[in-house]
């Protein structure tokens, strides 16, 4: 038989290993940075891009798709080189995936602080992002796609299964969901607006936790486990059964982040449904792994990759036990805009991920310089501290959240509301948000660790270089089925079909739930009362999102005594029909702002979003003192804006665009006169007109800065529905 040798490219595992690295330690931080906010929230006061709001999308960003993506490049390069007996099929390309993937990275990292996005969870980056992403995403499926055409391995094994599914899925996603009308090169809309919207981005949202953070790194257990532990897969019967079963169901889950809202209930329940029976496949997938290890415990014992392998993997089964449990309604009920979801959430994320990418990373280093692990036992401490911060930083988290749902909920024998102040649930769970923040440190200190031990491990050992290998070539893959051969089997030999089923297979859910939503009009039924913002309200609107309040405030009132008595009447789909982007948020750290309108004056506003102690004691919200610096608001944009809202369907006439500016600045001028009717505002008003004066500074009337025009887009939430109106529908 004919040998051929051929070189493994490791030097582009060493790269995205080195990024992941440097990148979780950054990701994590910022996240420890978060919750220490909760504690002091006013510790970065008045310093705009250091703000709660700009920070916790440049977390969840650098978590998932810098440390976590980089990971999961890794690893993918590494076995699939292996698992074909190939070369990756272009140096050029792998070079140029790592090297556009860090530049998005670091665009990610200077625009979100900056205040530049779109607002959609996991899908912030705005639009010349969100093309890059695109870009390079298709460079890495070429990439893997042409390797396994040139390969020297008959069939292609489960784990590169899990990888085109990742390929395939997350491009649709990612196209189909930032689908944008650009307005300038940073600003854009959503094509979508209110509920079609909402159900386009989870079910991107939910899909990006499913085929980001689950199947690229179920692809790599199938892979490493085994390699691991020296033993085969427990059951590749299992592993066919376990990946079909989960691309088809995972992809019409999305609905269940949005139980009790207004999107049809023919749409909540599918995704109920679907949800329900991803338990099986999960956990398939779950037992095959860790029954893998079946013989192999003695190693464990000793081995700490296993020991992150197997903590990773009941991680993995824990969130996909909890997410099925989720959905169903009445416990949805208690647990959507809680601090569960949190602890939920990072389950996954610290255990699932976290820990799957330090094993991975341990058992890789030393194999790629020809050395040993520099110390075994700071590798054990690291698992042990990572353990305990999983175990502190989550379970004052469930506790929080159980509390926050019961405070919610209870009322007086009256009828009133047991605790009719939001900020009394937030006073209650303070001691559980320090304890999230000692867990989230030990975390950090065990990553910490990790950097220490592999530079020790790389100085002691070889640069990493390119690893000689021989395999048979290939001749022939027999195109057509030998006669006995299972299809299956004919299947993991044809790359190109095996990709096209699996597009089939999660286009089915996506179509049947997304298609009708959007194209059959009588699902979302208007308003007559409801009208597009104004020019000055639009402008605050975009302040709003800039300022990521969308991540502390949800703007969706369910159908349930308890929230009707505390934020008013429950929201309706054709209040939304503006609304590009929705906002109705996923999670309460402050109360909802869907009727918030005309509940305070505007001198409260003005007080509030400057020093938010100052009108609710004990509120954790940060002052946001930029939105009153003495510059005006940029409005240049507005007729832009506006015209671009037309396109999208927004009823604004062509006057009403033309007189944008002056429709604006006459609003602006009316809050400016109702703030003048508090002395303690003309008081400072006038002191900060001399200020400006002795510092030869031009003075910035109120009625031109961006704080009167997000006091003017709050006042307008909720005050096209009248109650009344409300009620009889």
């Amino acid at each position: 038989m004919e040998m051929e040798q051929f070189y493994y490219d490791n030097k582009i595992v060493k790269k995205f290993i080195y990024a992941t690295i440097l990148f979780g330690v950054v990701g994590m931080l910022v996240g420890l940075t978060l919750a220490v906010m909760y504690l002091f929230p006013n510790i970065t006061d008045g310093v705009s891009w250091l703000s709660y709001g700009r920070l916790r999308p440049l977390h969840t960003n650098a978590v998932i798709f810098a440390f976590v993506g980089n990971a999961f490049f890794a690893g993918m390069y590494y076995s699939l080189q292996r698992l074909l007996k190939a070369r990756m099929f272009s140096d050029f390309l792998s070079n140029l995936h790592f090297w556009g993937w860090q530049l998005i990275i670091v665009a990610a990292a200077i625009t979100l602080p900056l205040g530049y996005t779109s607002s959609k969870e996991y899908a912030e980056l705005e639009w010349p992002i969100d093309i890059a992403i695109a870009l390079i995403w298709v460079v890495m499926g070429i990439n893997m796609i042409g390797t396994m055409l040139r390969r020297r391995e008959r069939h292609l094994y489960v784990a590169i299964w899990f990888y085109l599914a990742t390929f395939v899925t997350v491009a649709v996603l990612h196209i189909f969901n930032n689908i944008e009308i650009p307005v300038s090169a940073l600003k854009s809309y959503s094509v979508y607006a209110g509920v079609q919207d909402a159900l386009v981005q989870w079910w991107y949202g939910h899909n990006a936790v499913a085929f980001f953070l689950t199947t690229p790194f179920l692809g790599l257990m199938y892979y490493f486990v085994p390699k691991v532990a020296n033993r085969p897969v427990y059951s590749y019967r299992l592993s066919i059964i376990h990946f079909w079963s989960l691309i088809f169901i995972y992809i019409w889950a999305g609905p269940h982040h949005l139980l009790y809202s207004a999107l049809p209930n023919w749409a909540q329940n599918l995704g109920v449904a679907f949800s329900v029976m991803l338990i099986a496949p999960s956990w398939g997938g779950m037992i095959n792994g860790l029954l893998t290890l079946r013989g192999a415990w003695d190693k464990v014992r000793e081995e700490p990759v296993l020991k992150f392998f197997v903590v990773a993997i009941t991680g993995y089964g824990m969130a996909t036990f909890e997410g099925p449990m989720l959905s169903f309604k009445n416990v949805n009920a208690i647990a959507h805009y809680t601090d569960w979801i949190i602890a939920h959430v990072h389950v996954g994320a610290l255990a699932w991920n976290g820990f799957m990418s330090f094993g991975i990373i341990y058992w890789l280093i030393p194999r790629m310089t020809k050395s040993d692990l520099f110390s075994k036992k700071l590798a054990n401490f690291h698992f042990w501290i990572g353990t305990l911060g999983i175990i502190l930083y989550t379970v004052p988290m469930y506790v929080a959240g159980f509390l926050q749902a019961s405070m919610w909920k209870q009322f007086n024998p009256d009828g009133t509301l047991t605790y009719g102040n939001f900020l009394e649930t937030v006073t209650q769970i303070m001691p559980m948000y320090w304890m999230r923040a000692i867990g989230g440190t030990l975390y950090l200190i065990g990553m910490l660790i990790l950097v220490y031990n592999i530079i020790m491990t790389v100085r002691a050992g070889q640069p990493v270089e390119d690893e000689l290998a021989q395999a048979p070539a290939l001749q022939v893959i027999i195109s057509n089925r030998v006669r006995g051969e299972k299809f299956h089997s004919w299947l993991e030999r044809k790359p190109i079909q095996l990709t096209i089923l699996a597009t089939i297979a999660i286009l089915i859910g996506g179509i049947i739930q997304i298609v009708p939503t959007i194209m059959v009009k009588s699902n979302i039924p208007t308003i007559s009362s409801v009208k597009p913002y104004s020019p000055l309200e639009l402008e605050g609107r975009d302040l709003y999102i800039r300022e990521g309040c969308v991540g502390c405030h949800s703007q969706s009132v369910r159908p349930f005594r308890s929230e009707v008595e505390r934020y008013g009447p429950q929201a309706k789909a054709g209040e939304f029909v503006y609304d590009h982007p929705f906002l109705w948020g996923s999670k309460r750290t402050g109360p909802d702002l869907l009727r918030v309108g005309g509940k305070y004056n505007d001198n409260w506003h003005f007080n509030h979003f400057w020093n938010p102690q100052s009108t609710s004691a004990g509120s954790i919200m940060p002052g946001y003192k930029w939105l009153f610096d003495n510059k005006p608001m940029d409005t240049s944009l507005i007729e832009k804006k506006m015209k671009a809202m037309v396109s999208l369907g927004v009823p604004y006439t062509d006057a009403d665009v033309a007189n944008a500016q002056k429709t604006l600045r006459a609003q602006a001028l009316v809050i400016e006169k109702n703030l003048e009717s508090d002395p303690d505002f003309v008081k400072s008003y006038e002191e900060s007109k001399k200020k400006a004066a002795a510092k030869g500074e031009k003075f910035v009337p109120m009625n031109e800065r961006e704080i009167v025009a997000l006091i003017a887009y709050i006042q307008r939430l909720g005050t096209d529905i009248k109650v009344k109106e409300t009620a009889k529908n």
